[in-house]
């Protein structure tokens, strides 16, 4: 199964990822067989997060049944090349004043 998925770089606290397919049981850093594009999650000085894509390969390698991860799937949902995926509902547990700790 082929995975479109992001592989980090960059230094600590300063990442920078890049957009490619693997193999999904290479490891996330590992053995890929293209990179179809760049993620820079630190606003710059013009306040943008950057995206590069190449949309023509990314739609052959969606075509052929590569799968995006949840990450890129909302990225290239963001970028007009998939639509948007639903939003994952929160599980934030509700507090309950009336429980009493003994």
């Amino acid at each position: 199964l082929l995975r479109i998925r992001l592989a980090r770089f960059g230094r600590r606290n300063l990442p920078f990822y890049r957009i490619y397919v693997a193999n999904s049981e290479s490891p996330r850093d590992g053995k890929h067989l293209e990179i179809v594009g760049t993620f820079d999650p630190i606003p710059q000085i013009d306040n943008n997060k950057h995206l590069t894509l190449n949309i023509e390969r990314i739609k052959y390698w969606l075509s052929v049944g590569a799968q995006p991860s949840d990450r890129v799937a909302y990225l290239l949902g963001r970028a007009g090349v998939l639509p948007m995926p639903p939003q994952r509902p929160s599980f934030k547990m509700p507090k309950n004043p009336e429980k009493k700790y003994t």
